[in-house]
């Protein structure tokens, strides 16, 4: 018996212009009704769980794309007339429908895009209503609020700030444990946050991420602060804390995910050459520090734990011999 005498993906149903959507993923599995085969009979569930285990993604971004469109930010057009966009946009966010609901984060981001001010003061409620995007179950909403998230952070940086917090956590949820194309949306939704909001003011967010129970959730909040740091510079670095941000690295180098303790170590190196470079000058060698201020080693030993102290040492000592290696 062939399989697809046992496995059949209708089309979806258009009824009025648009797909029947309850039926969008459903799969339909017809057992033929002949007994005396017994040996295709056992075969049966075993095929329709490879169509459900394998091909239901698949299946499910296929149908998804061919009612809505994910559009790159620079492809995005202009909205016809803003004034009657603004007067239905918190309406059509709210909806039921999930297309409709596609198509008003869609024009979100057509107005962060092309009239920033026009939603200034409704952006907290908008805010709001793209995380309840966020956590819709259909992935076609899910990773267009992801997508919309994107084009907030790049036009409205630190002004988002105030209303970050429950978009930190989806973002961090989603790029941690959801189908593979929304978590590569909210990895690069984590990315563009990093680069655009003031790392003064997003590391204070990141900072409890780093104590959550979820490894993953870890591993993505260490994957953050990494790439804030070095944007602080060395007065920011200063200014913020480095004696933080060293317990930060340090509390990561032994944690459970090998992103997590990348991460941690590419942090505590970024913090070594802001220490030395704050405090030499211009050296000839990173031996030449001045003899007033405490050498790294000494600065790591007076703020961490003996064992933190060494595994950080450890880290650092071992990129400066390379550096030395390569050097001669």
């Amino acid at each position: 018996m062939a399989f697809q005498d046992i496995a059949d993906v209708p089309k979806p149903v258009v009824m009025n212009g648009s797909s029947n959507k309850s039926s969008l993923l459903e799969i339909h599995a017809e057992i033929p009704k002949d007994n005396g085969d017994k040996e295709q009979s056992k075969e049966i569930p075993a095929a329709i769980g490879i169509v459900k285990t394998e091909g239901l993604e698949k299946l499910e971004a296929k149908l998804v794309n061919s009612e809505v469109e994910y559009i790159e930010s620079e492809e995005l057009k202009d909205v016809e007339d803003v004034d009657s966009c603004m007067k239905t946009l918190v309406a059509e966010l709210c909806s039921k429908d999930w297309v409709a609901l596609c198509r008003a984060l869609n024009n979100v981001r057509r107005l962060s895009l092309f009239h920033k001010e026009a939603l200034v003061s409704a952006l907290n409620d908008i805010i709001s209503l793209v995380v309840k995007s966020v956590k819709n179950p259909r992935s076609a909403v899910c990773k267009t609020a992801i997508m919309t998230s994107v084009d907030i952070f790049r036009t409205y940086k630190d002004g988002i700030v105030d209303s970050l917090d429950p978009l930190l956590v989806q973002l961090l949820l989603k790029s941690s444990q959801d189908k593979k194309f929304v978590c590569e949306a909210a990895e690069s939704a984590l990315i563009t946050l990093t680069s655009s909001v003031s790392p003064l003011l997003l590391l204070p967010k990141l900072q409890p991420y780093i104590k959550d129970r979820n490894p993953r959730i870890r591993a993505k909040a260490s994957m953050c602060i990494s790439r804030s740091v070095p944007r602080l510079g060395i007065d920011g670095i200063e200014a913020f804390g480095i004696e933080k941000l060293i317990q930060v690295g340090a509390s990561q180098l032994s944690d459970q995910l090998p992103e997590s303790r990348d991460a941690a170590r590419s942090l505590l190196l970024e913090l070594q050459s802001a220490y030395e470079r704050s405090h030499i000058g211009k050296p000839n060698s990173l031996s030449e520090v001045d003899a007033t201020t405490p050498s790294w080693e000494c600065f790591c030993e007076s703020k961490l734990s003996p064992l933190n102290a060494q595994a950080v040492l450890r880290v650092t000592n071992f990129s400066r011999e390379g550096l030395a290696q390569g050097g001669s």
